[in-house]
């Protein structure tokens, strides 16, 4: 059967890589391209390969791109350090590999927030393409929503990639920051006062009502008005350019 090669980027990921890489530890070979993390990031993933390399930060897309060059799989499934591949779809990608019959696959993706599965607000199920022939795909070089792009046929794929997304709602807030920053730093786009004040509540009414986010609870109550800030947060810095 064809190798696969699984790509991770990490940055002080102690608390996930080892779940992380218990789920893929079957595949040929494992890439992990860090950040120069100063916890047990590399520590730990040293028990299960040696193919790591740290390089400075320069984005999600192009730190993806790093670790894809040093792939040498036929194949390649890319996760991040918070993410699980779990047995059913493990045994889907082997079939899937073996049959060889598209250049892609996308595989849907279930998060865990706030101590529950998200099973509406528009996050489940959310497909990504995340298994690809090495040499079809290549990510495109975005600061933030980096995506891999993939010539020819792609299909999809049933089992989950399991998410576990943060620890706390500080660390999701902090994280929504972030992103809402680099979408300015990476200039993309403008915003007038309209999308100010009218995308967000949008956002809120999208996730919680059209979704069915009402369904997932509490957390998807606070999923949704964390959203209503990033959004908010995305198009005020964009207006203002800070």
């Amino acid at each position: 059967m064809a190798k696969l090669s699984v790509i991770i980027i990490t940055k002080n990921e102690e608390e996930n890589i080892r779940d992380c890489l218990e789920s893929v530890k079957w595949a040929d070979e494992i890439i992990i391209v860090d950040s120069f993390s100063h916890d047990r990031t590399i520590e730990i993933a040293k028990e299960y390969t040696n193919k790591i390399f740290q390089r400075e930060w320069v984005g999600y897309g192009r730190q993806k791109n790093l670790a894809l060059e040093k792939a040498t799989g036929e194949w390649v499934l890319n996760i991040d350090a918070d993410e699980r591949v779990t047995k059913e779809l493990a045994g889907e990608m082997k079939e899937a590999i073996q049959r060889n019959q598209y250049n892609g696959y996308y595989i849907p993706n279930k998060a865990y927030f706030l101590g529950k599965w998200i099973r509406h607000s528009g996050w489940y199920p959310d497909y990504h393409l995340r298994l690809f022939k090495r040499g079809k795909g290549r990510f495109n070089e975005r600061m933030v929503h980096e995506a891999v792009e993939v010539e020819g046929e792609k299909d999809y794929l049933k089992g989950s990639i399991e998410h576990f997304t943060t620890q706390s709602l500080g660390e999701y807030l902090k994280r929504m920051d972030r992103y809402a920053k680099l979408t300015v730093e990476e200039g993309r786009g403008r915003a007038g006062w309209l999308k100010v004040l009218f995308h967000p509540p949008f956002t809120f009414f999208k996730m919680y009502i059209i979704k069915r986010g009402f369904l997932d609870g509490i957390p998807g109550l606070i999923l949704a008005l964390c959203h209503f800030y990033y959004t908010f947060n995305k198009y005020a810095r964009l207006k203002v350019g800070k």
